[in-house]
């Protein structure tokens, strides 16, 4: 690997907050778009005749996308660097919104909104960004970079919450959608600071040569723990796709204004900001996987309280705040283990795999949202399971084993 690609020591110390920040404000723009989606679902749906589902398995195609395409984006950052990714993939997720405010066609909106946004998210996710400060930044700031990666992306959901739906109420759906996919144009500039390649590191390096991404995926997948891990993060993506997408509709449903709507997914997004720094900070100082498992369980009981309670402001506001600090605060240790247990040198890849099985919970989550509320004119078993899928997560998580990988061929 050329010098010109490995970013050293020196330089890294020195450019910490610039990546910190621009890291972050990538993880803004990234993530805030994708959490607005629900707030379309009504208006499109009314002005083109469409039934709920045929949203929702637009919706549910971009996760599976995103998810599908993560682990080969992971790859390919890991080979070629991050920049390159970043660019490519905010420019399919910024012509996806300008198209899918276009589209009239339910086919049409399965590939724009579903195929074209997805693979351009996965490009541009902060997954990436997380990915780049594991490489660039010391190792006694990396737990907690993570936190801070995963906090700017729910900074993203409160700021996007409110600016989506004013401009769906001040311009419509087809100008706040294409208005929103321009200003994805900006990433390739902030992401200047996190160009490089990742070095090869692992705890664990003994000796002769550097192991290969095969090699690196034999290793995973025959490791119990990242199976566990892989396992766990399915329920997160059920759970966070099926409410980003839902629970606006779901709302009004209940007889509330659609602000509440959008008032509960940047509540969520807000709160997260605490859960994820938290779980950041805690991830460092206790065992990660009890970290997961406690924040499984509490979404068993919020979701659980939730489905039962009747539907007022205060208790979806007091649903959005208990869901939002067990949001996304599942990325800091998930994405720690991965580099705990096999190194910083291929984990975009490693990781993407865990990914992709958040995605496939989230096409589940998004899709049978759908086809049950079309069905019974409920959500009531989509809420059901997502308490048993919790449960079921914080148990899988308790055995997970927090040691590095054995590993006497690759280089030091």
């Amino acid at each position: 690997m050329s010098a010109s690609t490995e970013p050293s020591a020196a330089r890294a110390a020195a450019n910490v907050p610039l990546i910190l920040i621009c890291g972050c404000l990538i993880a803004v723009l990234t993530f805030g778009p994708r959490a607005t989606m629900g707030f379309f679902l009504t208006p499109m749906t009314t002005a083109n005749g469409w039934s709920r589902e045929v949203f929702a398995l637009a919706i549910a195609i971009q996760n599976l996308a995103w998810g599908i395409g993560q682990p080969f984006v992971g790859m390919i950052a890991d080979r070629y660097g991050t920049w390159r990714v970043l660019t490519v993939g905010t420019a399919l997720y910024g012509l996806g919104l300008v198209l899918m405010a276009q589209t009239t066609d339910p086919v049409a909106l399965q590939l724009t909104a579903g195929v074209l946004i997805g693979l351009g998210i996965a490009g541009s996710a902060f997954f990436l960004v997380l990915a780049a400060f594991a490489r660039l930044l010391p190792e006694r700031m990396r737990t907690m970079s993570f936190g801070l990666g995963t906090a700017a992306g729910s900074l993203g959901q409160l700021l996007f919450a409110p600016i989506g739906i004013s401009l769906l109420d001040g311009y419509g759906y087809q100008t706040a959608l294409m208005l929103i996919g321009i200003g994805m144009f900006a990433v390739p500039l902030l992401a200047i600071p996190l160009k490089g390649k990742p070095l090869a590191h692992h705890p664990a390096m003994t000796a002769t040569r550097e192991q290969t991404i095969a090699e690196a995926l034999r290793e995973a997948f025959r490791h119990r723990s990242y199976l566990y891990l892989t396992a766990g993060f399915f329920v997160c993506g059920f759970h966070v796709a099926f409410v980003t997408t839902h629970l606006p509709p779901f709302i009004v449903d209940q007889g509330l204004d659609p602000i509440w709507g959008a008032l509960a997914i940047g509540l969520i997004g807000a709160f997260n900001i605490v859960g994820a720094l938290g779980a950041g900070y805690a991830s460092g100082r206790y065992p990660k996987r009890w970290v997961l498992s406690t924040i499984y369980f509490g979404r068993a009981i919020a979701y659980g309280l939730f489905a039962i309670a009747p539907t007022t402001p205060v208790t979806v506001t007091l649903f959005a705040a208990a869901a939002g600090l067990l949001w996304l605060s599942t990325v800091p240790p998930t994405q720690a283990l991965v580099g705990l247990m096999f190194g910083t040198r291929y984990m975009a890849t490693l990781f993407g795999f865990v990914f992709l099985s958040h995605q496939i919970g989230a096409f589940l989550g998004v899709w049978l949202g759908g086809v049950v509320y079309d069905q019974t004119g409920s959500y009531d078993l989509v809420w059901a399971l997502g308490v048993v899928l919790a449960l079921a997560a914080g148990i899988v998580h308790l055995p997970i084993s927090e040691e590095a990988v054995p590993r006497p061929y690759v280089r030091a």
